[in-house]
């Protein structure tokens, strides 16, 4: 597969759904994570990114949530955006669009005035997520059946 591709906010349906298919994909088709757990509220607010192949192909997302929506996530922090909803496709792994997705998430927040990002990543992540400058602090806690850390970045 060719490296070529570009990451971008996400902007009108047919982005989101491009956003949608993606997490379709990883985690309801690959993680078996319940549907009506992978869709929520914060969809309708949050800041979605989306990197697509040079052809228009979606290979991977994320969301940032932001402001009221992000503090039952942060500490009540409104300072502190939420990185969510990290996916690439199968196909498309390998090729450095999780971190780009992640660096567009952080642009995102720092054009929103927030001054770090908080994530809840799932353990099998840390280390990617560490490499890109994020902490973890708390207890492992359960998310979709699935272990998790939370972990933050200044920005």
């Amino acid at each position: 597969m060719t490296a070529a591709y570009s990451v971008r906010e996400a902007v009108g349906p047919e982005d989101r759904d491009a956003c949608f298919e993606v997490r379709r994909e990883v985690f309801v088709g690959e993680q078996g994570v319940p549907r009506e757990l992978e869709y929520d509220t914060y969809d309708e607010t949050a800041v979605h990114v989306l990197a697509v192949r040079a052809d228009g192909v979606p290979l991977g997302t994320g969301r940032l949530l932001h402001g009221a929506d992000a503090t039952g996530k942060t500490g009540a922090d409104v300072s502190v955006g939420s990185l969510g909803r990290l996916a690439v496709t199968g196909a498309a792994r390998g090729l450095g669009i999780g971190a780009a997705l992640v660096r567009a998430i952080e642009d995102a927040a720092r054009e929103r005035g927030l001054t770090a990002v908080d994530l809840h990543a799932q353990t099998h992540a840390l280390g990617f997520y560490e490499r890109l400058g994020y902490v973890a602090y708390g207890p492992e806690f359960p998310d979709a059946g699935m272990p998790h850390r939370a972990m933050r970045r200044a920005l």
